[in-house]
């Protein structure tokens, strides 16, 4: 299953431990809107690619 974690307010104890958790049996990729920079446009395309969105 692909994941995608958006960090809106930058990395966490709770959302670092579940992320690892996932990326041992799952494709995941992590987002931190917290650096700026972001290219919204590619974060849709993220958003309908992976089959699982967890915002934090």
């Amino acid at each position: 299953m692909k994941i995608l974690h958006i960090l809106s307010d930058g990395p966490n104890k709770l959302a670092d431990e579940i992320i690892s958790v996932h990326a041992k049996e799952h494709e995941v990729k992590v987002v931190d809107l917290s650096k700026g920079n972001i290219s919204y446009d590619a974060l849709v395309d993220d958003i309908f690619a992976y089959e699982k969105v967890l915002s934090w």
